[in-house]
């Protein structure tokens, strides 16, 4: 089962990006800055930045997150997100003699979910057997499914993480990276709501950029994020 956790992130994210933002417009020192910063002024000057586009100054909060029981297929989407760290299970040098592995909802859907079950058996089975016969798990891990799960620990500043949601909070994105996305974003949300007041799908608070290929429900969507936010 997929999990999402938010084990760390910048003290007082918002805080933080606040005073960087009016360092910008201030000659004031930082002990000024940061004393003269009510919870009214954050709240203004992260509206502001919102409104105007500067964000740059939100790249001084990091958040990092543990995630488990997700596909290598959903792996491989989330670290083309180059702007971010990650540390991942080793296929290398963790032996896979037991692999937990992620069922599509669509064999579900269509009942053939027994069909899948027994191809990751027979897929154990050669792993497995090459295992016993003397292949190192550095290619022994050649056989293994892009359904085997992993677990990983990917660090992303608040930035890259409005990119990362306005991407893959998309309905056309594929299910699992959404899941995760939307996982990321309820954590955020808890510890910097007003950081990520207006963070999801480009379609929220703008257009969608996906053009023709767009999912056509964009007031769905609309309206359920914005639940999301209130």
């Amino acid at each position: 089962m997929m999990k999402v956790e938010l084990i760390n992130y910048t003290p007082q994210p918002e805080r933080t990006v606040a005073v960087a933002a009016r360092m910008c417009y201030s000659d004031a020192d930082i002990d000024e800055l940061s004393e003269n910063m009510s919870d009214e002024k954050v709240r203004s000057f992260l509206q502001k930045l919102v409104d105007l586009g500067h964000e740059s100054p939100i790249e001084h909060a990091s958040f990092t997150f543990a995630i488990e029981g997700i596909s290598r297929a959903c792996s491989h989407q989330l670290v083309r997100h180059r702007l971010a760290s990650y540390s991942q299970k080793s296929q290398r040098y963790v032996k896979e003699d037991q692999f937990q592995y992620v069922i599509p909802p669509s064999y579900i859907d269509k009942g053939i979910e027994d069909r899948f079950e027994e191809r990751m058996k027979i897929i154990q089975q050669w792993y497995n057997e090459d295992i016993e016969a003397g292949i190192p798990k550095e290619d022994a891990r050649y056989n293994l499914p892009n359904a085997c799960q992993t677990q990983l620990m990917v660090t992303m500043n608040a930035r890259e993480l409005w990119h990362f949601f306005r991407l893959r909070c998309c309905l056309r994105a594929q299910w699992e990276i959404r899941a995760v996305a939307e996982s990321m974003l309820r954590e955020v949300k808890k510890v910097a709501p007003l950081l990520f007041e207006k963070a999801g799908p480009a379609c929220v608070y703008g257009s969608c950029s996906e053009g023709k290929m767009n999912c056509g429900k964009s007031k769905e969507v609309r309206a359920r994020y914005r639940e999301m936010h209130a």
